[in-house]
């Protein structure tokens, strides 16, 4: 097999980009380079995608100090969370998938580790199968301006969204997504947009539009073989947290989109250390459509 798996070639058919998608494809790479070294380096967050024993995937925040993000050789690379999610380790601990997202909200770098997860006492690893950088389209630039503060609150769970929950969703520019796929592991990646870009259609509903990007489909490629996803909302200005997990559906017409019925909520009042303040909203964000259409979806 090459770098894609069926679920990715499958929705790059249906878009016609799988000669641009090949082409693009040569970036993904199985080592840790020393650029990509210098980059971790300097990085206070990550997001983790991992899979529950019941093959949920969630989408969780990591932090440390800079460094905490460090390769022990070019294919392991040592997480040192400060502390690990409980999630996450149960996690790998259930399932070894793992996927990385490193993001500089500062820069608008950012990039992907995907492999193999493992934790002992030493703390959290990964194991590289995939390294590879994305674009910084639709990041918004953010500087961090505390990194640490009163302990985190409860995590408190639910079934649905409560008027909390919805309010930081429509507010949010910002959130990150958790896929699998068996053929291609855990995925985690970055959306952005002008707020209002995720549509609440219910108490256990959301929408939210796909963006033209890398023509990889990376996300949708995993959602069109294994139709589950985790989200992770974070408010950046409070620190809170916002996680859901759900049954994902592929919407084509008339413009392609995610639809995410939730099973589960989870939320963590100041859940983050870092807190940032917004710079710049990025160039690329599309206007928001004022009025959505109807939309078809079909199953994933």
């Amino acid at each position: 097999m090459g770098v894609f798996h069926p679920g990715e070639i499958a929705v790059q058919t249906r878009r016609g980009v799988r000669k641009g998608a090949e082409r693009v494809g040569g970036i993904i790479g199985g080592v840790i380079s020393p650029a990509a070294g210098r980059f971790l380096a300097r990085q206070p967050m990550a997001v983790a995608a991992s899979l529950d024993g019941s093959g949920r995937p969630w989408a969780s925040l990591l932090t440390g100090p800079p460094g905490f993000l460090r390769p022990v050789d070019d294919r392991l690379l040592r997480i040192a969370a400060t502390p690990v999610p409980a999630d996450v380790a149960s996690n790998v601990k259930a399932r070894p998938e793992l996927g990385l997202l490193v993001i500089d909200l500062a820069t608008r770098q950012r990039a992907r580790f995907n492999g193999r997860g493992l934790v002992n006492s030493d703390g959290l690893f990964l194991l590289t199968d995939e390294v590879y950088g994305n674009c910084p389209k639709y990041i918004q630039r953010r500087r961090l301006v505390a990194d640490g503060g009163e302990p985190a609150g409860e995590t408190r769970s639910a079934s649905s969204l409560g008027p909390s929950h919805r309010a930081m969703i429509v507010e949010a520019d910002t959130f990150f997504i958790a896929s699998w796929h068996p053929e291609g592991g855990a995925d985690a990646s970055h959306r952005g947009g002008r707020p209002g870009f995720v549509r609440v259609a219910g108490e256990r509903t959301l929408e939210f539009p796909d963006y033209p990007g890398n023509n990889m489909f990376n996300t949708l490629g995993n959602l069109a073989g294994y139709p589950k996803a985790g989200l992770l909302f974070v408010d950046f200005a409070n620190r809170d947290l916002l996680q859901l997990t759900g049954r994902a559906q592929l919407v084509w017409e008339p413009e392609p989109a995610v639809r995410v019925e939730i099973d589960k909520v989870r939320e963590t009042r100041g859940g983050s250390p870092l807190r940032f303040e917004l710079v710049e909203a990025s160039p690329a964000n599309p206007p928001l459509t004022v009025t959505p259409p109807a939309r078809t979806a079909s199953k994933a």
